[in-house]
């Protein structure tokens, strides 16, 4: 708590905890990605492309919690390196949604290999019913701050 009584204890702080369990997570993520030549916005990408073929830039952009120019920037380099492919027009506006080319598939399989370690990393001090528990709070968190609510119990 700060000296004059009014502040957040950040040792109880849930939200500073998650943010410090954040900034820990893509620290460690960015270590093992590195080697690879990628960032975590370069493997969310790629990772979002892989599971969701041809989002659009603004789609791209907020899965990877980027703006829409930061992604349509990495997409160009990443279409030039040839891990995506966009049609040269849009067929309908002024999307042109992204694919994963065979090159970015490979890449890709390192990558979450190595993303996967990570997480094994993070979540061996877990039994499989806290890492289930873990995962239904942090939804359910979600939910609540995207819906809105506002208790004032």
């Amino acid at each position: 708590m700060s000296q004059d009584g009014t502040g957040i204890d950040l040792e109880t702080s849930l939200g500073y905890l998650l943010k410090e369990a954040s900034s820990v997570l893509r620290s460690a993520m960015e270590e093992v990605l590195r080697p690879l030549g990628m960032s975590v916005t370069h493997y969310s990408c790629l990772e979002l492309l892989a599971q969701r073929p041809g989002l659009s830039n603004s789609e791209l952009a907020r899965g990877a919690f980027v703006t829409r120019q930061s992604m349509n920037v990495l997409l160009q380099a990443l279409e030039r390196d040839g891990y995506v492919t966009r049609p040269a027009e849009a067929a309908v506006g002024k999307v042109l949604p992204a694919r994963l080319t065979p090159r970015g598939r490979r890449s890709l399989e390192k990558a979450s290999a190595a993303v996967r370690a990570v997480e094994v990393r993070m979540l061996a001090g877990l039994t499989e019913t806290e890492r289930a528990t873990a995962l239904r709070i942090l939804r359910s968190m979600i939910r609540s701050l995207r819906e809105g609510g506002t208790d004032d119990a």
